[in-house]
């Protein structure tokens, strides 16, 4: 992966900023040509640009190049299935305690928006095993990835099918699942994370929450059970004139975490 600073090179992806501030997220390919209302630049004239550089459209338009950072790329790629906002996957990895070195069990992939997240944050030492059950996403899937990081990660491992099938295989410190049923994998965490591992699980709706808190608690394997949901405001800033965004992203979903506890000893046996 090239490091920040270095010329664009072909296959990488590219996010153009026009005069008007918007944001052009581009894959460069040898021969192409990015085309907007300004007039067009040759991706060959990005490749080999130092990142940072404004390059001139046919039409004079001054651009600026640099490489997207993973939110950028999240919030522009192509998306197959719904993807999981930048702004949910900061507090996912800080409360589900993801650190270099872990092994993560992800489910499902979807657009693999959280994947890369997760690869960033477990490093070299860790891994994420990544499970999808349909395979167009799981496609999909990977060809995002290889395009923002020009290959696919060595931590990342993908597999297709259920995941409660695959978690005794993989016995993950930590459990990560953006599903639409989360409380059908609670026995199968319950039974194969190690003390202290932890349970995180993505909902949209409160029905959901109330569900997997309800199979959470029913199985007494997990302390520290709580629910919340992450809003963000932007603010203008234009010299004197400050004041919050007419728009803000509200409610996007609802994040439960919850750490596993080993069972009781029987009274007498200590």
């Amino acid at each position: 992966m090239t490091h920040t600073g270095e010329p664009f090179i072909a296959g990488e992806s590219c996010l153009l900023l026009d005069h008007r501030r918007r944001r052009h997220l581009v894959t460069l390919n040898e021969g192409a040509v990015f085309q907007f209302d300004r007039g067009v630049i040759p991706h060959d004239e990005l490749i080999g640009l130092p990142e940072g550089a404004t390059i001139y459209s046919s039409k004079e338009s001054p651009v600026i190049a640099i490489r997207p950072r993973l939110a950028d790329y999240v919030l522009h790629m192509k998306r197959g299935a719904a993807v999981l906002y930048p702004k949910d996957a900061g507090p996912i990895i800080t409360w589900g305690d993801i650190a270099p070195g872990n092994t993560v069990l992800e489910a499902g992939t979807g657009s693999g928006a959280l994947t890369m997240a997760l690869s960033r944050a477990v490093g070299r030492t860790g891994r994420v095993v990544t499970v999808e059950r349909r395979d167009d996403h799981a496609v999909h899937a990977r060809r995002l990835i290889e395009a923002f990081s020009g290959m696919t990660p060595d931590n990342i491992e993908f597999r297709s099918g259920d995941v409660v099938d695959v978690v005794p295989d993989v016995s993950p410190d930590r459990i990560v699942l953006d599903l639409p049923e989360p409380w059908l994998v609670v026995d199968a965490a319950a039974a194969h994370l190690e003390g202290g591992g932890v349970f995180v699980c993505y909902l949209p709706t409160v029905p959901q929450v109330q569900q997997v808190r309800e199979a959470l608690d029913q199985s007494r394997a997990f302390i520290e059970i709580e629910t919340f949901e992450v809003m963000m405001r932007g603010w203008t800033i234009d010299g004197p004139s400050v004041r919050p965004d007419h728009r803000m992203i509200g409610h996007t979903g609802f994040i439960t975490v919850g750490r596993k506890r080993l069972p009781k000893p029987a009274q007498g046996s200590m």
